[in-house]
């Protein structure tokens, strides 16, 4: 058979498999909705503002904010400029700042008195702004992903043509997806007073996500679905909505699985985002690399990458294009290089790659060099049911399968900076006081039930820290690493356990040892104390007979 004819039949099963297999989808799915009408803001060189403003005639109002110099002197501009725009306001004052999104745009600038003052209420009796467009040599806005209906064009012709043509249209009522959902309840980023994990506030290209009242907070109108967020937590507080995370999951299997039935040979995932990756996604593709579409390329996370290979794909490849914001091809090398080194450990080759579009007209050859690798058997099974933590548990059911295909090793690779790890215990100074376990977001760290103990089970921790500074003892350390141990890992681990102190007078059980011991050694030497040291030995109740016998044998005692 020719390459062509091979070719050819691995596309016609591409096609037929991917026609068959959809992603289940909410079938009515959360939104938002923007409400406009029409109020235009203008930022930029006053010439070019108010000569935009004359195409814009048709809003319901048009400002101009001054805060460039005019970029010409001849006198043919400046004639055009003065007849332009008849009717519109402009303004010079210095821009203070822009909050908001679509209908909502809140723009401070200096006041005349001194002070800010709000310049839609000032130039047009308004709340807000609806639409800005911005002319200015460099943003107002700095933001990877700037929010919507705000248009920066600066001096460009073209971008300035496109959004004079969209802008008219963004009159009335939009809805728009409600991308990510939280679940607080799992969230490791604040608990009891102490702060914990950060990691999805440090990613987001929109600057939508914050911390408000020690709890995470995702703006939907700001939010663009860019999908790091969701990447990036390590415990699943916050996922996918438009793909949920399952229904990804359910998807890259029955895809994989479907296509090596049909074509005998293991598939390449191919992760692009829906517009521009969809472009460049052409019937050129090899016939055995499997495209699939996300909102954007980092809506799929380690755990869906891993997966994908534990059921049978051959490699995961990633399509970056100009669209990803910058902040999101950071984190995704890091994501991939992580992904990797976890490979590279198990003897597996690495099978994840980010590629650009010139990338795309290339893949043969390292297409090629891939089907010489060992074959990945496929799992039978990933389950989530009844998971704690279903991102943690499933990224370690595929590790495990790879690892069981590849060296089957049982290390600790150390890497630092990485959700994954143990809790390390001075268990000399540890009183078990189980300020550890009443922060733990995953309870990956438990008490020992009827009996003084703290135990520990390693896949649940996420290495969050609020262990680690909510002990009062500072004998709680963090150890990053992957552990490829399956048993070590799953299991259940006594990092200190003892028997419980006994009352001295009654004889029932209190307190920890290490408790009173510590109690006994910092107040015992203390003059108020020192005479009472024994009731520090009872428990609750017999501390109280103790000192009622003693004020009735002696009634001016605590006089004295």
């Amino acid at each position: 058979m020719s390459m062509r004819q091979s070719q050819s039949e691995l596309k016609i099963a591409r096609q037929q498999v991917m026609a068959s297999t959809q992603i289940l989808q909410n079938l009515i799915p959360p939104t938002v909705s923007y409400t406009t009408q029409g109020h235009v803001l203008i930022i930029g060189p006053e010439d070019l503002a108010r000569l935009a403003a004359d195409s814009l005639s048709t809003m319901a109002s048009r400002v101009v904010l001054a805060n460039e110099s005019i970029t010409s002197q001849d006198e043919a501009h400046l004639e055009k400029v003065m007849n332009a725009a008849e009717g519109v306001d402009s303004f010079y004052n210095k821009l203070k700042s822009i909050k908001g999104f679509l209908g909502q745009f809140q723009v401070s600038v200096e006041s005349d008195a001194g002070g800010v003052a709000e310049l839609s209420v000032v130039a047009i009796r308004q709340a807000h702004f609806d639409i800005i467009l911005d002319l200015s040599s460099t943003p107002c806005i700095n933001l990877e992903m700037l929010p919507a209906g705000y248009f920066y064009v600066g001096q460009d012709a073209n971008k300035l043509a496109d959004a004079i043509e969209q802008i008219p249209d963004l009159v009335g009522e939009f809805d728009k997806p409600r991308y990510v959902k939280v679940n607080s309840d799992i969230c490791a980023h604040h608990r009891n007073g102490i702060n914990g994990c950060n990691r999805c506030l440090n990613f987001c290209p929109a600057d939508a996500i914050s911390s408000i009242e020690q709890k995470i907070e995702i703006d939907p109108y700001l939010c663009h679905g860019a999908g790091s967020c969701t990447n990036l937590c390590p415990t699943g507080a916050i996922s996918y909505d438009l793909p949920t995370p399952k229904s990804l999951h359910s998807y890259l299997e029955k895809l994989i699985s479907r296509y090596r039935a049909e074509a005998q040979v293991a598939p390449v995932i191919l992760f692009h985002d829906n517009i521009l990756g969809s472009e460049l996604i052409t019937d050129t593709l090899s016939g055995d690399v499997l495209p699939v579409a996300m909102e954007e390329i980092t809506v799929a996370s380690i755990d869906h990458w891993l997966a994908a290979l534990a059921h049978g794909a051959r490699e995961v490849l990633v399509l970056n294009t100009d669209a990803t914001a910058p902040t999101l091809t950071q984190m995704l090398q890091g994501e991939l290089t992580l992904a990797n080194r976890i490979l590279d450990e198990m003897g597996q080759p690495q099978r994840l790659r980010l590629i650009s579009a010139s990338d795309l007209a290339t893949l043969e050859q390292p297409l090629a060099i891939s089907t010489t690798w060992p074959v990945i058997v496929p799992m039978t099974v990933i389950t989530d049911a009844g998971a704690s933590n279903a991102k943690r548990d499933i990224l370690y059911q595929a590790i495990d399968h790879l690892n069981s295909q590849a060296g089957a090793i049982q290390t600790q690779l150390a890497l630092p900076n990485v959700p994954y790890g143990q809790v390390k215990l001075n268990v000399d100074k540890c009183t078990l006081c189980m300020s550890c376990v009443s922060t733990c977001p995953t309870q990956a760290l438990k008490d020992g039930g009827e009996s003084p103990a703290l135990r520990f089970v390693e896949q649940d921790c996420v290495q969050c820290g609020l262990c680690e500074s909510s002990c009062p003892e500072n004998v709680i350390s963090l150890v990053p690493q992957i552990n490829f141990d399956q048993q070590s890992r799953q299991g259940v681990t006594t990092l200190k356990e003892e028997a419980p102190f006994e009352c001295i007078r009654c004889g029932s059980a209190f307190a920890t040892q290490s408790m009173v011991h510590k109690m006994v050694e910092m107040v015992g030497a203390h003059s108020a104390f020192s005479a009472n040291i024994e009731r520090l030995k009872m428990c609750g109740d017999c501390r109280v007979k103790d000192m009622f016998e003693d004020i009735l044998q002696d009634p001016e005692k605590q006089l004295r």
